[in-house]
């Protein structure tokens, strides 16, 4: 599940700037004219690094919220 976000600082709901880091796995499927299409990825691995505010530019007053609560 996505996490949703919301900024102390002024209320924001819906524009963030999130840095994040992932290891995958997938199969890569080459095409005889040399085109790839990726097939079957796996998320081994997801880390979010940072969450900052698009609207204040606070990153100390975001915090995770329940989506339900959004």
């Amino acid at each position: 599940m996505t996490p949703r976000y919301r900024c102390s600082a002024c209320g924001n709901l819906t524009r963030f700037d999130v840095t994040s880091s992932s290891r995958t796995r997938a199969f890569h499927h080459y095409t005889t004219g040399g085109d790839l299409e990726i097939e079957d990825e796996q998320v081994l691995e997801h880390t979010v690094e940072s969450v900052v505010c698009r609207w204040c530019d606070s990153a100390a007053a975001v915090v995770e919220i329940d989506p339900a609560d959004a």
